[in-house]
């Protein structure tokens, strides 16, 4: 916009681990999502969106960046990003803007801001490593394993208040007085993050929700024949032998509930940014990091390429430019959201970036001459419980692409863990693996091409090992210096969980 003045507003709403498949508008007639299905009638919707790395860091400092994971180095939970990166927030600030993060990010390392401006509410985990949670102590009601990716974190499923749910009522509050506060401020156009933690695991919710999605909720079809691939996460994840239908049900319910209650923090976001006169010149993004399998093809949480796990939901409004209630079926990324801010906020042009301005598919619906392909990429499995021996699943690069309707998956050593290959039009539900059919061979050798020119999983794993022995390093030294964390948050006292009940523990 030629107006410096008249810029529009940026409010990203960014929640942490929410299955695509989980809303009213992407189609889910059981989930309760009536403020994001209210913002997707309000603007756009894109029903191909992926995140760049099924796996919460990785693919959070890319969508600071624009860059891929193995250009950004971060492959992993452990991983720090580099402060020489840029991320879209330094181009936003010197446009003028006023940065904020308001929660969730999960920016490892000493550097908690990473160009954000101002942050008026830290987190868990902001803090360097090494330093102890504040607070606390943590999970004494259900293991901490709860919140990772084993089979006990599905077992554990039950109904309560946890420290994630509390937190998230923070970030309402938090957002909530920072809208308040630019409606009265200096008249400076704002980028603001809003962070939040669910509907991420432990899969413990309310229990008049989860009440009511032990009722309402369905069963995830799971097919007999799976890539191998698939086969050997679920034996890392300690869920080679099925789970019975009523932890499935349970897990499920749960992951329903917290659906429905992220979607009502939401809700009085989106009440407040009305009430302050903001909503009609701000641009509103609705996103994920990665998603959750929620039980799809036998699997829970994430780090697989099915749509489950690497697709995101995305939603974006801004009235009069985005037309209210359209759909868009084009292939895009995480990668993509800063350079579309950039631009829509008339900064320079983000650098050295993987990503694309989205601005032309929301200024006009119309995909035509957008290259309809994007990668993801992943280092390898962690084996759950935490304590176990990861020699017995050393990692295994893997990166995926689609394009167009193809979906590839491949990995660094073939002959061990051959490739997948999915159509997307024929099969949405992913579950006939086409690559070991002659027939496709072509699209297989095609598109394995493509994965390769822009990957090296030699290197990968090699800087990967790198990354964490050198963030080892650092938590041994933040274990001893102990280094301020002024943006840590303190975990909820104990007696903050006393409702919590476990399904595992008996009769609700």
């Amino acid at each position: 916009m030629s107006n410096r003045e008249s810029r529009p507003n940026i409010l990203i709403i960014m929640s942490d681990q929410h299955n695509p498949h989980f809303l009213g508008c992407s189609g889910n007639s059981i989930v309760r999502t009536p403020n994001l299905d209210r913002l997707a009638s309000e603007g756009m919707i894109f029903t191909n969106a992926y995140c760049p790395a099924p796996l919460c860091v990785p693919s959070r400092m890319s969508f600071m960046t624009g860059r891929t994971p193995s250009r950004n180095r971060v492959w992993d939970n452990t991983h720090i990003l580099s402060s020489g990166i840029p991320t879209w927030t330094h181009y936003l600030a010197a446009a003028g803007y006023e940065t904020a993060l308001i929660g969730r990010m999960h920016f490892v390392g000493s550097d908690q801001m990473h160009g954000f401006e101002k942050r008026p509410l830290g987190e868990y985990s902001s803090a360097p490593p090494g330093i102890p949670l504040k607070g606390g102590p943590a999970w004494t009601k259900y293991s901490s394993d709860s919140t990772g990716q084993s089979r006990e974190s599905v077992e554990i499923a039950g109904t309560g208040t946890t420290g994630y749910q509390i937190y998230d009522r923070m970030v309402v509050e938090a957002t909530c007085r920072y809208l308040t506060r630019k409606a009265h401020g200096d008249g400076r156009p704002f980028a603001a993050v809003s962070g939040f933690l669910l509907p991420h695991n432990p899969y413990i919710a309310p229990k008049a929700l989860v009440d009511y999605y032990m009722q309402a909720a369905d069963m995830p079809c799971v097919e007999e024949n799976q890539p191998p691939t698939v086969r050997r996460m679920l034996q890392a994840r300690g869920l080679l032998n099925p789970l019975t239908p009523e932890q499935t049900r349970r897990a499920r319910a749960a992951y329903y509930a917290l659906c429905d209650l992220f979607d009502s923090n939401v809700g009085t976001v989106l009440k407040r940014l009305d009430q302050t006169g903001l909503a009609d010149n701000t641009l509103v993004v609705y996103c994920s990091d990665h998603g959750d399998m929620a039980g799809e093809h036998g699997c829970w949480t994430k780090s697989c390429y099915y749509e489950g796990s690497a697709g995101i939901p995305l939603i974006a409004r801004l009235p009069g430019v985005v037309e209210a209630g359209t759909r868009c079926d084009a292939v895009c990324s995480l990668l993509d959201i800063g350079p579309t801010l950039v631009e829509l906020a008339g900064g320079e042009p983000m650098h050295g970036i993987d990503g694309r301005p989205l601005l032309p598919l929301l200024r006009s619906g119309d995909a035509h001459g957008w290259a309809d392909e994007t990668y993801s990429e992943f280092m390898g499995l962690r084996v759950w419980p935490r304590h176990a021996l990861q020699d017995n699943y050393p990692a295994m690069p893997s990166r995926m692409i689609r394009s167009g309707p193809w979906k590839l998956w491949l990995y660094a050593d073939a002959e061990k863990l051959p490739p997948a290959l999915f159509n997307l039009e024929s099969d949405p539900n992913e579950t006939t693996d086409l690559a070991a059919d002659p027939t496709y061979a072509q699209v297989v050798a095609e598109l394995s091409a493509k994965i390769l020119r822009g990957w090296n999983p030699a290197a990968a794993s090699a800087e990967s090992i790198d990354a964490t022995l050198s963030r080892n390093t650092i938590g041994k030294w933040g274990a001893v210096v102990r280094p301020e964390a002024p943006l840590a948050v303190p975990y909820p006292p104990p007696e903050a969980e006393a409702d919590v009940r476990l399904f595992q523990n008996g009769p609700q």
